[in-house]
């Protein structure tokens, strides 16, 4: 589908299965609401699979990759060559979150949405746009066309992992300089200050994350794009990688799919995707909190509480990963703990 066929078909949840699964947190026999927002999001689950014991057994981390042309300007502290390189690990198999999507059963499918050269393996998708973003200080990052392309892609990876039997869906990012975008994409549709929002990424000192600051300023007073025009904001200061997870938010609502947000740049495609199709919040669960500063200030936008907050900021899906574990746990209760009555004891009843 295309975006405006996307949007259109996003529907709201089963209220009836969600209604089910709150009495089943009742009937069986754990403390009420004990499980947190493990709980919450297991009714929010029934909701989505619209059925009251909804499953998670298969799953996909989808990597896009992508590379950013703001890197000329010396915001990050390694080479984008490095996207290249991760990118082909990731098709043997050897990235991070490769070793821990394999310990959790997780199939990985790294796209090359816009590596800035051409990248071999049979198990990265080859959905290439350009060979990276445009520098932003000086151009906008790509057009208008080329940001909805980029979405469309996004969609056609979920509607490809729904085909495939897919129950639910984490969202991944490779691109060095993506920091620096989805910086600039925060402050432009939250109205913050740069410096609010942008932090060292992968490490940078002082003087670097002085350039980076000056460079997102730059590109902000240069294109001054129209926060409350999310195309807009992704086409002129955002990355393909961020066009992608925004495009796997609303096609994963579309396939009645939920998907795992991951970190702060996998946030401002979530922001981003919401203020294109306010329903596709509903289908979104939030694994962690970023160290990076917009990740908070992303999360309260989206009004969204992460079950990890332990300082996380790798990308690459690791933070949604691990946030599938939990919700591994938390479904294995729900779904195998006996009732009250079985277990011959008296229920639990809400404090007045």
């Amino acid at each position: 589908m295309n975006l405006e066929q996307t949007i259109q078909s996003i529907k709201p949840l089963c209220a009836e299965s969600m209604d089910g699964a709150r009495r089943r947190f009742t009937n069986i026999a754990i403390p009420l609401g004990s499980l947190g927002l493990l709980e919450d999001a297991i009714i929010q689950l029934a909701g989505i699979r619209k059925t009251v014991k909804p499953t998670i057994g298969r799953r996909a981390v989808v990597v896009f990759c992508a590379d950013n042309g703001v890197v000329a300007q010396g915001v990050t502290q390694c080479g984008q060559e490095v996207t290249a390189i991760v990118t082909e690990n990731m098709n043997r198999g050897e990235s991070t979150v490769c070793l821990m999507a394999k310990h959790l059963g997780i199939e990985v499918v790294p796209v090359d949405i816009g590596v800035a050269r051409d990248v071999a393996g049979d198990k990265i998708v080859h959905r290439k746009i350009a060979y990276g973003t445009k520098d932003i200080t000086a151009a906008p990052a790509m057009t208008r066309e080329e940001a909805v392309r980029a979405i469309e892609i996004g969609i056609e990876m979920a509607e490809t992992c729904a085909k495939n039997g897919m129950e639910l869906l984490c969202v991944g990012e490779m691109g060095i300089g993506n920091t620096t975008t989805s910086a600039a994409v925060t402050a432009a549709l939250l109205g913050l200050p740069v410096e609010t929002v942008t932090g060292r990424g992968a490490g940078l000192s002082s003087e670097g994350l002085a350039r980076k600051i000056t460079a997102i300023s730059a590109a902000l007073t240069l294109h001054k794009p129209d926060g409350s025009d999310p195309v807009d904001v992704l086409s002129k200061v955002g990355g393909f990688d961020i066009a992608g997870m925004v495009g796997l938010y609303l096609g994963g609502a579309a396939c009645g799919l939920p998907v795992m947000i991951d970190g702060v740049i996998a946030c401002a495609a979530a922001l981003l995707a919401v203020r294109l199709c306010p329903g596709a919040r509903d289908y979104m669960l939030a694994s962690h909190c970023s160290e990076e500063p917009a990740g908070k200030l992303l999360l309260e936008a989206l009004e969204a509480k992460p079950f990890i907050t332990a300082g996380m900021r790798l990308g690459e899906g690791t933070g949604a990963a691990a946030a599938v574990s939990l919700l591994d746990l938390a479904l294995a209760a729900y779904l195998g703990m006996v009732s009250f009555d079985d277990a011959g004891i008296e229920a639990y009843q809400p404090l007045t």
